[in-house]
């Protein structure tokens, strides 16, 4: 497989297009050092950008409370998505839009640097792999916490507050697991390294609430067409040792789609029919 910095194509970075593997930033960028950044991540089926506007709408919400003015409206970053696609020759993609603080100042005082924005896209079928898809993914427990909203913007889709993930999926990895799961600050779940997380027993749908980690667009989906299907569903504090009740288990993401979950630690989940039916719900939702 191709590194990601050496693809073919275009990435749209100030207000033009530039060839993929010219796309280059400073050494001394404020973003790489003080993580003064946010992101998104969106994914185009056959053409069409799932709530594109939403991921937009929390992209701004996100810079704003990262101190964060870019000098395009959500309307020119909607556009500038399609034309990215279109360079590109893309209908069913992962989009990548950054916001970042520039080099012109490294300093923790930030005002001084230039704010800067690029999109980027790329086909991306799976994300842990269609195999797994079949058998669950497996997660262990991540040794770092989701931060307290008193001392983290919790809320923002922040760079910075993807490291933890970073370094609990990696360790993960290495000791044969595909992924985390979270706690919160206060001992509850949260979510896995990247994604948000759902159990069922009784027929009945349990996700955290967010409090500490982004409430995901895709969660949101989830909780609308299982609402919408009939089932009830709570979003609470869900404590660790309730793991042993639940019959199924899966993630959600935009990356992730909806993903079932086949082992935490030793546990074993059955891969049932509401994670099933969910998500050729979603399949059927954002191909539609």
């Amino acid at each position: 497989m191709t590194n990601i910095d050496q693809r073919e194509g275009f990435i749209w970075i100030n207000g033009k297009f530039v060839k993929w593997q010219e796309a280059k930033i400073h050494v001394l960028t404020h973003g790489l050092h003080f993580g003064s950044s946010v992101f998104e991540g969106e994914r185009s089926y056959n053409g069409k950008v799932f709530k594109m506007r939403e991921h937009h709408e929390r992209l701004f919400e996100s810079a704003e409370i990262l101190d964060l003015t870019p000098q395009y409206t959500i309307e020119e970053i909607n556009d500038i998505v399609m034309e990215t696609l279109a360079q590109n020759n893309l209908t069913n993609a992962y989009i990548r839009p950054l916001i970042w603080r520039g080099s012109e100042n490294l300093s923790v005082f930030s005002r001084d640097s230039s704010i800067n924005v690029m999109v980027a896209a790329w086909e991306w079928k799976s994300y842990f792999g269609e195999d797994l898809l079949k058998e669950g993914v497996s997660l262990c427990w991540a040794d770092w916490r989701r931060p307290d909203p008193r001392t983290a913007p919790t809320s923002a889709k922040a760079s910075g507050l993807y490291m933890i993930g970073t370094i609990s999926k990696n360790k993960a990895r290495d000791k044969g697991f595909d992924d985390v799961i979270m706690t919160d600050y206060r001992g509850y779940i949260a979510e896995s390294s990247g994604s948000n997380i759902f159990f069922v027993i009784n027929d009945e749908i349990h996700t955290p609430a967010p409090h500490a980690f982004l409430n995901g667009i895709t969660r949101q989906t989830i909780i609308e067409i299982s609402k919408q299907k009939g089932y009830k569903v709570y979003s609470r504090d869900i404590l660790p040792e309730e793991l042993r009740d639940f019959d199924e288990v899966f993630l959600t993401g935009t990356a992730a789609e909806v993903v079932p979950v086949g082992k935490i630690e030793n546990q074993v989940f059955e891969i049932g029919y509401i994670t099933k039916e969910l998500r050729k719900a979603y399949l059927e939702l954002v191909n539609a």
